[in-house]
Parts: structure tokens; C-alpha cells; sequence
């Protein structure tokens, strides 16, 4: 048993969160993207990070493994500042663009990235099977279709078993089969211990998470389940959830004004 100290224990039992965000505020020259952003996400879970492009999904993201700069307030994970040295092979992200070589074969890539990471090769078949590229495994990348390209990165990411996983619109472009399988894979990993942060605006895949985060510029509408999320609204589903809370949200910013 890991002996946890004093300082990390919450009085939910369930320590300290893999994530933490304390007033997190980012500046893009004169539009503020974030402001004031508070959030912590619970270890072993899988949360959707859900709303329409340009509410700051990637933005959160990149602050949350550290490559985002920011204005004011602190982000942390696994108790450690984002970015940090300590968490190089703890954290993977994988970004909308593909960011692997279309000159080597799938596994010529993954091959690359566990020397870089430290992992071991046998993570190379693993990974390329979760991802369901085992018949893909010895072509050139740059000959694959987009989708598949797509899983490469994500394959890459699953190299050394990370304790997080972010990633951002991993499932865009993939048939409906693909992105069922996925989200078994993502569920399976989160129940494994992963913890998860995946974006999407896609809200019929909110039902695959077990928690939901949605924003609207930059705003926190809502940290909370599907279940609970309909409760509040009355709503029939995500989506319409989400549109009942930005019409709450309207209402409020207008009697404000």
C-alpha cells in the first residue's frame, strides 16, 4: 500500500485529484480565453470535456500538461506543477494534429517514441492492438487515411502506460464503429486506474463518460454527470442539457447588465 501524506488527503477519501486548476487565467492578445478557472478532476476517472470549437476546450488542455502559457493561478497534476519534469512519462497528450512521422511504418513510429519515452518495446503490439492497427502495423503512415493516421497518435500516447491521458478530439473523423471502440478502449483504461480527459463536440459520446465538463467561452457551465446534469435541466439529453444551460447562462448576463 503507497503511503499517501497528510496534506494530499481530501475529505472525499479520494486524495489528492489527478487534476487541480486554481484560478487559472489565460490571455491570447486582447481576448481572454480563461479567467479565473477553478476545476479538479478525481484519479481513475473518464471525463468529457465537452462544448463548441472556440470555448476553450484545447486551450484547458494545453494548460493542463503544461504548455500553455498562462496569465495567473496554478495548475497541477499528480500533485506536481503541469509540465514539470516528474511528470514527463506520467502525462500523454495527444493533440488534434497528428503528430507522428509519415516517412517510418506505425510501428517504426512507436518503435521511436518508447526509446524516447523509456518504455519498453513490448508496449509497441499493445498499443498498436488497442488501437485496432495490428493489420496496419508495417505501413507508411503517410499512406494511411486520416482516421488511422489519428490512431497512431494515440497509439504513441499509450507507450509506458501513463497514469494520464489528455486528449483532444481524439475520435474526429473515425466511422461510428471506430469511435464505439474507442470509447471502450477509454472506459477500460480509466477502469485500469487511467485517469482520462477527453474532448469532444460530439454530445451523443457524453454518455461514455462518467463526468462531464462543458464550456461555453471560456466558462465553466457545468462539472458534474450526465444524470445529474439532466436532473438540473429537465432535459431529455446532453445536448439539450447544454442548451438549457446557456440559456440560463444568457438570462443571468443580461439581468447583469
Amino acid at each position: 500500500m503507497n503511503y499517501v501524506p497528510e496534506h494530499t488527503v481530501d475529505p472525499t477519501g479520494h486524495g489528492v485529484p489527478a487534476i487541480r486548476i486554481r484560478g487559472l487565467r489565460v490571455v491570447r492578445g486582447p481576448l481572454t480565453v480563461l479567467d479565473d478557472f477553478d476545476l479538479d478532476i478525481r484519479r481513475g476517472t473518464l471525463t468529457g470535456l465537452l462544448g463548441p470549437s472556440g470555448s476553450g476546450k484545447s486551450t484547458l488542455m494545453r494548460a493542463i500538461v503544461g504548455v500553455q502559457q498562462v496569465a495567473g493561478g496554478t495548475v497541477e497534476v499528480l500533485g506536481e506543477p503541469a509540465g514539470s519534469k516528474p511528470l514527463r512519462d506520467r502525462v500523454a497528450y495527444v493533440t488534434q494534429a497528428p503528430s507522428v512521422y509519415a516517412d517510418l511504418t506505425v510501428r517504426q513510429n512507436l518503435r521511436y517514441y518508447a526509446r524516447v519515452l523509456g518504455a519498453p518495446l513490448s508496449d509497441v503490439d499493445r498499443a498498436i492492438e488497442q488501437v485496432e492497427l495490428a493489420t496496419h502495423a508495417d505501413h507508411l503512415v503517410g499512406r494511411l487515411s486520416g482516421g488511422q493516421h489519428s490512431r497512431v497518435s494515440l497509439a504513441t500516447a499509450l507507450l509506458g502506460e501513463p497514469e494520464v491521458l489528455v486528449l483532444d478530439e481524439p475520435t474526429v473523423g473515425l466511422d461510428p464503429v471506430l469511435r464505439v471502440q474507442l470509447w471502450e478502449l477509454f472506459n477500460r483504461l480509466a477502469a485500469d486506474g487511467a485517469t482520462l480527459l477527453v474532448s469532444s463536440h460530439v454530445m451523443d459520446e457524453a454518455e461514455r463518460c462518467e463526468r462531464l465538463i462543458l464550456l461555453r467561452e471560456g466558462m465553466l457551465l457545468a462539472d458534474d454527470t450526465l444524470a445529474g446534469l439532466l436532473a438540473r435541466t429537465g432535459a431529455a439529453d446532453a445536448e439539450g442539457a447544454f442548451l438549457e444551460l446557456i440559456e440560463k447562462a444568457e438570462k443571468k448576463e443580461a439581468g447583469d447588465r
